[in-house]
């Protein structure tokens, strides 16, 4: 007999790819979509015409919504990774982001559990939460939030996925590291470079402004990593897992790889504010811009995957330099087409 699963967030990047890779394991999967103005569901559209995944419409944020939809999946598996995960932009709308990333999950963790005592939750939690702790971070290392978004998650950790826990509920943490692919949304700075110079590549743009150049993150691929999340649901006992890939690279070097997988020789002049990025015809196509700074940020995020790797048998399959080019060659391709 098969199982039924509830995703939030299905039409993230992240949704997306764990929508695949449950329906590929013959799993029934259901899917929480916000109504908007725009079509949401592009990057699961395949999914949803072959009538492999069953949309729901509701908002993290709308507790009628959430239990109706807990009502119709009746799920023996939650991945809730619906969230207001822009830690930039939380800055901006701190009580929009409480208000998904934390109260949104309490009410996805109530209503499953009242639907469904036996369930199993997986809750996406974040680095964003270790902050300015020393590296590299495993799941000892303690919590030191910088922003809106890591205290939000934080406390949704430790109030629902703890607190729960220790009530005798099934429900887990996935501390992912950061996590890309073609599929990431524009906005964040990884796919704003493989964006941005394959633009500017093809004369599309003139120049892309970064932060911070010297932030170093762990970054690995998406697609890896929602294997690591069902895994966690398939054990015995919910524990909370640290998802990365234990290297840790800067935004310089992700723009050099990129650079380079077009065919741009990138080389850099200046220092600080002043610092630019130049082509092999000395013209500047990168420039570093103070209103891409946060006020506070994780300068050094790194992973300590050991135990996912020793309990759950996990570990990352693509490469950082592999994971830039997949991305360069997505975004490439669609600006030509």
């Amino acid at each position: 007999m098969s199982k039924t699963a509830l995703i939030t967030g299905i039409t993230g990047q992240d949704g997306s790819y764990l929508a695949e890779f449950l329906v590929n394991k013959g799993y029934k999967v259901y899917g929480l979509v916000r109504r908007t103005s725009n079509d949401p569901l592009t990057r699961i559209e395949n999914l949803c015409l072959q009538n492999k995944v069953t949309i729901l419409h509701g908002n993290l944020r709308d507790l009628n919504t959430v239990r109706n939809a807990m009502e119709k999946a009746r799920p023996d598996e939650v991945y809730n990774l619906a969230a207001q995960s822009h830690v930039g932009i939380s800055f901006e709308c701190p009580e929009e982001t409480e208000e998904v990333d934390y109260y949104g999950v309490g009410r996805i963790v109530n209503e499953a559990i009242r639907i469904n005592p036996k369930v199993k939750i997986y809750q996406a939690s974040t680095s964003e939460m270790f902050g300015g702790a020393k590296p590299p971070q495993n799941e000892n290392t303690p919590f030191n939030p910088l922003s809106p978004y890591a205290e939000a998650k934080l406390r949704a950790h430790e109030d629902f996925v703890k607190g729960y826990r220790n009530k005798g509920y099934f429900v887990c943490s996935g501390i992912l590291f950061n996590h890309e692919s073609p599929r990431r949304g524009k906005n964040f700075v990884t796919r704003k470079i493989t964006y941005s110079l394959a633009k500017i590549k093809l004369g599309l743009q003139d120049c892309l402004e970064l932060g911070h150049l010297d932030t170093k993150r762990d970054w690995g691929f998406a697609g890896d990593y929602v294997e690591a999340m069902w895994l966690m649901l398939q054990q015995d006992r919910p524990e909370d897992f640290i998802i990365g890939t234990g290297q840790s690279h800067s935004v310089r070097e992700f723009a050099e790889i990129a650079a380079t997988e077009l065919g741009i020789k990138l080389h850099w002049e200046g220092e600080g504010i002043n610092e630019v990025g130049k082509d092999e015809n000395g013209k500047v196509i990168v420039k570093v811009n103070e209103k891409f700074y946060r006020p506070t940020d994780p300068f050094y995020l790194l992973a300590d995957p050991s135990k996912a790797i020793k309990v759950l048998g996990w570990k990352p399959r693509v490469d950082f330099r592999a994971l830039i080019k997949m991305m360069v060659t997505e975004d490439l391709k669609a600006l030509k087409s």
